[in-house]
């Protein structure tokens, strides 16, 4: 058996097609298709959002999650992370919202998504930012298709944050464009070390990571596509996940805490690939992925920290593969819930 996290990864592969088939097989639906609300019937789905000062986005994110048409039983579980701004009386008042709870200090983005595994009924866990506005057809797309050992991955396109005459955020008609999601259309800069590999390009290119590696079938065993490696894929701006793989790998690492932004998701993913699950893309999956106010500014703050959350990262896979931690997940979820405040 490998003993650390990267060991399991270099051992397991990521041939998603007897999966896909299957489905194609039993429904006569491409895997990438729109899917008709009835096809889910029978699914449980928990989304899962975290809020931290997104009171400018969450109208339309929860409107769009009341307009989805799907046939699966779907509860949606935001925590807010100890908000400033109006996203707390936000999340108390939209009737889209089945629980919501405040903590009492900020957690970090993890923490608040281990409290909402924890509380969440569903088989399957659609974790959601609070800044990603789904189109009507993804939930139903996504409970189709979801399993026990599955991880789909969608995808995002950012939009400036603009309002209408009313305060209402704008958010464009029509399908989000694949390309901008960065796993699609990848364009690093030349001369600047990566983040991840540190790795420095002579020239500018266009790279295309979902398309060039199969659908992340050639991501398996550890394989890179440049900067990219399979974890990586797993972004939780929008992702489903098995409910019991979360559990039993002990969902988000403590470690990454209020302090910084990101990495968190890709360790996730790393944990949960060494727990057996495929990573396969759901290309209709998308969502307006809505700029903060001030982009500029917010993209500072959370870049500030990022070279240190992925050495920690690192450090995390080259320890043993983390398996049997439900009780660790739910001890800490509940310290979390003593001092929060129930707003629905």
């Amino acid at each position: 058996m490998p003993a650390t996290l990267n060991e399991a990864l270099a051992a397991t592969a990521n041939d998603h097609r007897h999966i896909t088939t299957a489905f194609t097989e039993r429904t006569g639906l491409g895997w990438h298709a729109l899917t008709p609300p009835q096809l889910g019937g029978g699914a449980r789905l928990s989304v899962v959002i975290p809020a931290y000062d997104t009171a400018y986005s969450l109208p339309p994110v929860l409107d769009a999650l009341a307009e989805q048409r799907t046939a699966a039983s779907v509860e949606v579980i935001a925590v807010d992370d100890a908000s400033t701004d109006a996203t707390t009386e936000l999340l108390a008042a939209h009737p889209r919202v089945d629980r919501a709870v405040r903590l009492h200090a900020r957690a970090g983005a993890g923490a608040a998504r281990n409290v909402g595994v924890h509380l969440a009924s569903g088989d399957t866990i659609v974790f959601l930012d609070a800044d990603m506005v789904l189109r009507d057809h993804v939930l139903a797309d996504i409970a189709a298709r979801a399993r026990h050992d599955t991880v789909l991955v969608g995808f995002r396109h950012n939009i400036l944050y603009l309002r209408d005459s009313n305060g209402y955020p704008v958010v464009p008609p029509g399908e989000p464009d694949l390309d901008a999601d960065h796993r699609v259309r990848w364009t690093p800069p030349a001369g600047v070390p990566m983040f991840y590999t540190g790795q420095v390009y002579p020239k500018a290119f266009i790279g295309s990571p979902l398309r060039d590696t199969r659908e992340f079938l050639d991501l398996g065993h550890g394989r890179t596509y440049y900067d990219w490696d399979l974890p990586r894929m797993v972004v939780t701006a929008l992702v489903a996940v098995p409910r019991r793989a979360v559990l039993d790998v002990g969902g988000f690492h403590a470690g990454f805490d209020a302090t910084g932004w990101g990495t968190e998701d890709t360790h996730l993913g790393a944990a949960l690939i060494s727990h057996g699950c495929t990573v396969i893309p759901l290309r209709q999956a998308r969502g307006w992925h809505i700029d903060p106010p001030d982009p500029a500014v917010a993209w500072k703050t959370k870049l500030a920290g990022a070279a240190h959350r992925i050495a920690l990262h690192r450090q995390l896979c080259e320890q043993p593969t983390p398996t049997g931690r439900a009780a660790d997940l739910a001890e800490r979820a509940e310290a979390l819930l003593l001092k929060a405040v129930a707003l629905r």
